[in-house]
């Protein structure tokens, strides 16, 4: 799985012009699954993205994890998988097939409680990025060969 999180004060997703989810401070979380990804990684992934101490303390220090207070916004996003290497045209054979990609996705949100896009569709992502903090997470970093 491959992770693109940011740290927000605000994000929205849109379909068809739609707004169908958004959130305050907190997670923008774009998330891509690999064919090789299975729920122990999901479910490693949600729990670091939970515990992740990228926000700011009393004293102005990224020390704080999400927290009760901060809301997550879980985005599938497929192309976050595109192996780059060779040629101008990405490939994807890293990603995972439909259905499976969104029953891992769907356990991801499940387990973080988050808000979400709708899988598969043609989404607007909106979001105001704080800090600006961005950062990507990879389980396990060497199964996808970009």
């Amino acid at each position: 799985m491959r992770a693109l999180v940011q740290r927000v004060t605000r994000a929205a997703v849109r379909v068809d012009g739609e707004e169908i989810a958004a959130i305050g401070p907190g997670l923008l979380v774009l998330l891509g699954v690999g064919h090789d990804d299975d729920e122990a990684i999901a479910d490693r992934l949600a729990d670091k993205l939970r515990a992740m101490r990228i926000f700011e303390d009393a004293d102005g220090r990224m020390n704080d994890p999400l927290g009760d207070e901060r809301e997550v916004l879980c985005v599938s996003q497929f192309t976050l998988m595109a192996d780059t290497r060779r040629g101008n045209r990405p490939s994807f054979v890293a990603a995972a097939e439909p259905g499976r990609a969104r029953e891992l996705y769907e356990r991801v949100c499940d387990r973080l409680g988050a808000r979400r896009g709708r899988f598969g569709a043609h989404m607007e992502v909106e979001l105001v990025n704080d800090g600006p903090v961005t950062v990507v997470l990879d389980y396990p970093a060497e199964s996808h060969g970009t």
